[in-house]
């Protein structure tokens, strides 16, 4: 394409009113942002060509789901052969698994990951049972170390992360380092194992070592067809919600906002990214309906794209976190408490950062919100 590169991708999206998938294609165009769609069904334009910011070129891969106008599409395939060729043809999907030893400085590693391009399509933080732990590591179940690894995988949190970018597989194992954190301190003192593993079996992360690999391990923590993923951590007690807007995680805030909070000594005890569809972002503010004046806008931007949820653990939890978040207004935040996460983070009343519960009796039914209904 000598003029301007255009991106033809399948899209589904879910009508409610009429209860059926609809199939469009979502065209974009690089030079100046903006996208069209055409109903496949109906042969006719649904949306004209129209500049939407919203939409980033990474975000346009087979798999990924993302908000058109309120509308949640997910890109199930390539419209043309250029598309597949420019878009397909390198990206590939890998699991990166935060180990039980640097789970305390997830932060900092899902920083690492977004600066080396990489996009993060799932996350969640999950306790392995033995019976999980084995099954998982079973093509090592003959060697000296196995009994050592499942002890270790099993002591305390994960957190599995779908990453998606060019040549995925690779390109994460060679930011984690050699497999000995001590080697990697050597050899590649930048890497993930050198920056934050102990030794060969306590080294901070894992990665799928072929696309196969890949694939067979992204369905173990992400089954996709009613299979049973190992279960959140979410404890229900002492605790607070806090929600990652998906403007915040779409400008790749995500690790500096989990940094900010641990090292803030609140306790992240549960994190799943979520897709919210309209009709659960207007259940779980429903509160705010009739009370708050931006309460539509804030519909829109909780469905604009994913979210990542985290149960915070402290003593007096929900009040000492609403005070570590700030005024909702950013604006107000960083003439009164720059310190705030929506302070540092956030950009206006909407695009605040992160959601926090505000009343104290709140805080469980808005954990329970996601990390029982939710991901059930």
């Amino acid at each position: 394409m000598s003029e301007e590169d255009r991106y033809a991708f399948i899209a589904e999206w879910y009508d409610p009113n009429a209860a059926i998938q609809r199939q469009y294609q979502l065209n974009y165009y690089t030079k100046d942002g903006s996208v069209e769609m055409y109903d496949i069904k109906n042969h006719r334009v649904f949306l004209r060509r129209t500049k939407y910011d919203e939409i980033h070129k990474e975000d346009l891969f087979v798999g990924n789901k993302m908000n058109v106008f309120s509308r949640h599409l997910h890109l199930i395939d390539y419209a043309d052969q250029y598309t597949s060729r420019k878009v397909g043809s390198k990206k590939e999907k890998t699991l990166a698994l935060i180990k039980p030893d640097a789970v305390t400085k997830m932060g900092s590693i899902i920083e690492a990951i977004l600066d080396s391009g990489f996009v993060i399509s799932k996350a969640k933080m999950m306790l392995l049972s033995r019976t999980e732990a084995m099954d998982f590591y079973n093509e090592h179940h003959s060697k000296s170390f196995f009994s050592d690894l499942v002890s270790f995988m099993t002591s305390g949190p994960i957190v599995a992360m779908e990453v998606v970018g060019d040549e995925a597989v690779s390109s994460w194992r060679k930011l984690l380092g050699p497999t000995n954190s001590s080697i990697a301190r050597s050899e590649l003192p930048q890497s993930i194992r050198a920056r934050f593993g102990t030794d060969g079996t306590k080294n901070a992360a894992h990665g799928s070592d072929s696309i196969s690999s890949a694939a067979r391990e992204l369905e173990f923590f992400f089954p996709s067809s009613g299979g049973r993923a190992p279960k959140n951590t979410a404890k229900f007690t002492d605790c607070t919600c806090c929600i990652i807007k998906p403007h915040a995680v779409s400008e790749g805030l995500t690790g500096k906002i989990l940094n900010a909070i641990l090292d803030a000594g609140f306790e992240i005890s549960a994190m799943q990214m979520f897709s919210i569809e309209r009709a659960n972002a207007e259940e779980f503010y429903e509160i705010y309906k009739g009370v708050v004046a931006e309460f539509s806008d804030m519909i829109v931007e909780l469905c604009s794209g994913p979210c990542i949820a985290l149960e915070i653990r402290n003593a007096e939890a929900p009040k000492r976190f609403r005070d570590f978040c700030g005024p909702a207004d950013p604006e107000i935040a960083r003439h009164l408490r720059p310190r705030t996460l929506r302070a540092r983070f956030g950009k206006n009343k909407i695009k605040n950062a992160v959601h926090c519960t505000d009343l104290p009796e709140d805080a469980i039914l808005e954990v329970q919100y996601f990390f029982k209904i939710l991901d059930s």
